[in-house]
């Protein structure tokens, strides 16, 4: 996988580099010193037994008791501490300024496996109903001011292999999209910072408000970022990965349905847009534009109104990112059939200085001028909100 270098250095710019040899270690020693004094300060629970790095807090069996401990109308941060470990929970964040934080990224892993085929729940086992997309998150945030830092939230349904049989076979799942995380309608002023995102179809949906993710990485393939929320992404990888089978389209990177009366949808700010190994060149493009089947009083059908917003900024684009950039998405007519289709051109789809091999200047990628691309600020982005990272 091609992975231009980028700096990760944990150290502020006023130490970077300038030190002399000597007085790395003691640097690194004494800031080291005061982030333990502040975590031990600040958490308010912990899941798992409590430790001398934790002292007297509240120790919880699971994050879902953690959650039910935290008070419903908090108008403060509630940390819950998450040690290293493997987490099997499926969770919904329904109170304000809940804070989530890890012992480190790769090492505490909050995991659970649904997806939109499955039984929908409380349903008779004869019954044909499903649980759909939308509920199928290991992680639903539907509060304001949640932040999660130092983890991984996955959803470990085996794509792949229902994937990779064919079309006509008895153990074919229809119905794969399966979300790890989802800024559901109640939600807004969502952070994130060195999180890691795992699924495949439909990773990150973001339903609703504003969130923002900065140092992380989402993975995933088909419409693995997607939805009508405000959403930021600052310096943080973008990874393709394979399908279960060879096809010439592997996935979409975005699908997004940002209504018109909102000016940003999905912001990508110096990214990279990687891919794993088994993706191959010219085989994803950056988005399509959905549509959402919706009611309205003369019907259901897809909504008109739901010109989907993607920009990508300064990033680094990979050679599996196609030559035309972009695609279009068939959506719910009138009569209820597939045939109407949604093109990129009549979305919000723009790009700005991307550079890599998968970069490329054509009539189908559309650039933002230098005055355009100026106003594309985190401030502007965000409407105000500072998420304090």
């Amino acid at each position: 996988m091609a992975m231009p270098a980028r700096d990760n250095s944990d150290l502020p710019p006023s130490l970077h580099r300038s030190l002399r040899p000597g007085l790395w270690l003691l640097a690194l020693l004494a800031m080291t010193s005061c982030a333990k004094s502040d975590v031990q300060r600040r958490y308010d629970a912990v899941v798992g037994t409590a430790s001398a790095e934790t002292g007297n807090t509240p120790a919880f069996p699971t994050i879902t008791a953690a959650l039910a401990a935290a008070p419903e109308a908090n108008t403060t941060p509630y940390v819950i501490y998450l040690p290293e470990g493997l987490y099997e929970e499926k969770l919904l964040v329904n109170k304000p300024n809940i804070y989530l934080i890890g012992a480190g990224r790769d090492n505490t892993v909050i995991r659970y496996g649904d997806y939109a085929g499955m039984p929908a729940v409380g349903t008779e086992p004869s019954s044909e109903a499903k649980m759909g997309t939308f509920d199928t998150a290991t992680l639903t945030i539907e509060a304001t001011d949640f932040r999660a830092e130092n983890l991984t939230i996955e959803n470990s349904f085996d794509f792949l292999a229902t994937d990779a049989l064919p079309s006509d076979h008895t153990d074919k799942i229809n119905g794969t999209q399966a979300v790890a995380l989802e800024t559901g309608l109640n939600s807004d002023r969502s952070a994130f910072r060195n999180v890691r995102l795992i699924g495949y179809q439909d990773t990150l949906f973001v339903q609703a408000g504003r969130s923002y993710f900065v140092d992380s990485v989402i993975e995933g393939n088909v419409d693995f970022i997607f939805g009508a929320g405000q959403a930021l992404f600052e310096n943080s990888d973008i990874i393709t990965r394979p399908r279960g089978t060879e096809r010439d389209i592997v996935g979409y990177v975005t699908a997004p349905s940002t209504s018109i009366d909102h000016e940003f949808g999905l912001v990508f700010l110096n990214c990279r847009l990687l891919k794993a190994e088994g993706v191959p060149a010219n085989s994803t493009p950056l988005g399509r534009p959905w549509h959402p089947t919706t009611t309205f009083a003369d019907g259901r059908y897809a909504d008109p109104d739901a010109i989907g917003a993607a920009v990508f900024i300064r990033s680094f684009m990979d050679d599996h990112i196609t030559t035309n950039g972009w695609d279009s998405m068939r959506g719910t007519s009138r009569d209820g059939t597939k045939s109407t289709v949604f093109t990129p051109e009549d979305s919000r789809f723009f790009e700005f200085e991307s550079h890599g091999p998968g970069a490329s200047t054509n009539d189908k990628r559309r650039q933002l001028s230098q005055v355009q691309a100026a106003t594309y600020t985190r401030e502007r982005i965000l409407a105000g909100w500072e998420p304090g990272f």
